[in-house]
């Protein structure tokens, strides 16, 4: 039987790992496929710059619709990233009746709603498994490893840029802009951290996840993002002594009223595996009715890591080749009419439990002030720590762990707390889930 032919668009850090994961095992790789693969092209825009990777055999060019064009390509593997050519990339190569591989997240969040139903009219499949959590194998186990189970929620560490600052904030007792200058340098974070350290990567990422868990369109514009750019010190140690350690979370819940979908700091107890999964790495908890909690860790970023989850779709797809498409494992894990157009529900519909940093003046009655708020709003407190007035402000920090409260009655409390004239800075607010 002759080799599948594959042609490679982008020859980054991705694009490199693919190719060498793929020379390096190809042996075991043809024995799981039942054929060989073989790259024959691979695309890049700068063919001079040094390659971590070796390129022999493989006719190279910087014409990336050359490959999307050329009859012999069978699989298109995109690794360029961004929504921009990439998404004219792929939509060529499945009009071309080519399937594909993609570790872009943004695209499959942003566009892969348009793309699948292309695709289901060409006949070709788009597989995604490295777009979301490098090279752990979330999107299987979702999509095919709990197909028996009806998902209840999800939540996930799926930046490792941002987890890589928290935990150096936490364990070194640094502050934000000097753990994201080393990202920086260590290559970790971007020029521009704004994607990772905003959670607009990790939207991108629960977005495919909620759909791939709910059996629901891909929604990204409607998911809420807060990054942690503005969690402190002392907020991280003051977490600590109560007991929780500060994740920046991926969540997705399915409710009687909708499906939360939110990306946000979250204050997680520490006896919880995932509240101490640290460092650059990835992990994603989810919750099944028949399985009960399920815990997926692993490398999410790498040339590699990634590159492993790259050519297991690639394995998958070969395997496939000759079944017929509507038999096929579908996208979104549900049969593409079968998907339900389920609200996600605005974050003031959304109940949780809180964290809360107030700065008050050292005066009786400050306290009694914002707990008879707190009760006009029904809202428990679960715990609270007063500490010293600060030396130089006067200002004594009170911290309040609260019960669970729909957003919105904490959003009025938070606004009438600020107005009082005792509390002189704005209240810091950080969500907090028990994960059980």
């Amino acid at each position: 039987m002759q080799s599948v032919k594959i042609g490679i668009l982008g020859l980054g850090t991705v694009g490199s790992g693919t190719v060498s994961v793929l020379k390096r095992n190809s042996k075991e790789i043809s024995r799981r496929a039942g054929r060989g693969i073989e790259i024959t092209r691979a695309a890049d825009k700068n063919l001079d710059s040094p390659k971590t990777c070796d390129l022999s055999g493989i006719e190279l060019t910087d014409d990336a619709f050359s490959v999307v064009n050329d009859p012999d390509i069978q699989i298109v593997v995109e690794l360029i990233g961004g929504t921009g050519i990439a998404r004219d990339l792929v939509m060529q190569a499945i009009e071309n009746g080519k399937h594909v591989v993609t570790a872009n997240k943004a695209l499959i969040a942003m566009h892969g709603n348009e793309l699948f139903a292309k695709a289901q009219e060409k006949g070709v499949t788009i597989a995604f498994e490295a777009a979301v959590a490098g090279g752990i194998p979330i999107i299987k186990a979702i999509r095919e490893g709990l197909a028996a189970n009806r998902i209840e929620w999800l939540a996930g560490i799926i930046n490792g840029t941002g987890n890589f600052i928290l935990t150096e904030m936490r364990d070194k007792g640094r502050n934000f802009a000097d753990v994201l200058a080393e990202a920086q340098a260590l290559g970790y974070a971007e020029a521009d951290p704004t994607f990772d350290v905003e959670g607009i990567d990790a939207a991108h990422k629960l977005t495919i996840m909620a759909s791939i868990a709910f059996g629901i369109p891909l929604q990204f514009y409607k998911a809420y993002t807060e990054g942690i750019s503005k969690i402190s010190q002392e907020d991280v140690q003051y977490a600590e002594e109560l007991g929780y350690h500060i994740k920046h979370l991926g969540i997705a819940k399915k409710t009687a009223q909708g499906v939360e979908l939110r990306v946000h700091p979250t204050l997680i107890p520490k006896r919880r595996l995932i509240a101490n999964v640290n460092g650059v790495m990835n992990a994603v908890v989810v919750k099944g009715d028949a399985v009960g909690p399920t815990l997926y860790y692993g490398a999410g970023a790498g040339a590699e890591p990634t590159a492993s989850a790259v050519v297991a779709d690639i394995v998958d797809i070969v395997r496939a080749l000759t079944t017929d498409p509507e038999n096929r494992v579908p996208h979104l894990a549900f049969q593409p009419d079968s998907l339900k157009d389920t609200p996600i529900l605005p974050m003031s519909e959304v109940i949780t439990s809180y964290y809360l940093r107030i700065c008050t003046e050292d005066k009786p009655g400050v306290l009694a002030d914002i707990t008879r708020i707190f009760s006009e709003q029904d809202i428990n407190i679960e715990a609270i720590l007063q500490k010293q007035p600060e030396e130089e402000e006067g200002l004594v920090p009170i911290i309040m762990l609260t019960q669970p409260v729909v957003e919105k009655n904490m959003d009025e409390a938070i606004a009438q707390i600020e107005a009082l004239d005792t509390v002189k800075d704005a209240i810091m607010r950080i969500r907090m889930e028990t994960l059980g």
